[in-house]
């Protein structure tokens, strides 16, 4: 079996010489063909060896990680990211259903990312995820964002937007979108729930999220219930009423 041809990318050289080590003796499918601390180094590196996978920063000197992506995209070997907590980052690491970990980094975080890469490597996928993870970055102001959503099939990115309600099944969870369309997440409503934007997003029962923008009608009751645009009634429990009547007025 091939070694992942890998690159460490990080401005610290401390954190360097920590993560080589961790590499070393933790990924042994895992062959290291160099390190750079900044952008300018790591472009030509990657250039120059065409990794299957880089460890990157995102805070560096003469730019920082997502400033290397779009000089090389489009983007071709896999990115984990190695950051410190940045809630922001997190959050569209998570829209874009891309690979992270955080620092201090910890060896089964270091050994679990290893081995989503090694599969998609053998599979021979492209790093889409990293372009649509760009993407939202760039349309940050817009609020106009792709979600990145796992399927049994691999994963499908929407447009946020475009999604009217998620209806849970069990572990699975379904996600209705306009234009009579639907995907089947391998997610549960609550891992989904953490992803979509509060301020249009609300849980009015234990087994629906529903976009906010596209409730047709209210109908008043114990709890009460939604018509959403597409005909769909669905029930209001009584305990996310007050929650959910507030959101509506803001």
């Amino acid at each position: 079996m091939p070694k992942i041809k890998t690159i460490i990318i990080d401005d610290e050289p401390g954190n360097i010489a920590t993560l080589t080590k961790m590499v070393a003796e933790y990924c042994t499918d895992v062959e290291l063909l160099g390190t750079a601390n900044d952008i300018h180094q790591a472009e030509k590196l990657i250039r120059q060896h065409q990794p299957d996978l880089i460890f990157l920063d995102i805070e560096m000197p003469h730019g920082n990680g997502f400033d290397l992506l779009n000089n090389l995209a489009p983007i071709n070997f896999e990115v984990v990211f190695v950051t410190a907590f940045n809630a922001y980052a997190i959050q569209a690491f998570k829209y874009s259903v891309v690979d992270y970990i955080l620092k201090p980094v910890s060896i089964n975080d270091l050994k679990n990312a290893v081995i989503k890469v090694r599969s998609k490597v053998e599979k021979h996928q492209l790093n889409q995820r990293i372009d649509y993870l760009l993407d939202n970055l760039k349309t940050e102001s817009s609020g106009r964002k792709k979600i990145g959503i796992p399927t049994p099939d691999g994963i499908v990115f929407e447009q946020i937007d475009d999604i009217m309600y998620l209806e849970s099944e069990s572990s699975y969870t379904t996600i209705f979108l306009k234009n009579n369309r639907k995907e089947v997440a391998s997610k549960n409503i609550g891992e989904l729930e953490d992803l979509l934007p509060p301020k249009l997003f609300c849980r009015i029962h234990k087994s629906y999220l529903i976009n906010i923008n596209y409730i047709k009608k209210y109908v008043k009751g114990r709890g009460g219930n939604v018509i959403m645009e597409d005909g769909t009634s669905i029930d209001v429990s009584q305990r996310k009423k007050d929650e959910f009547l507030k959101l509506l007025e803001s």
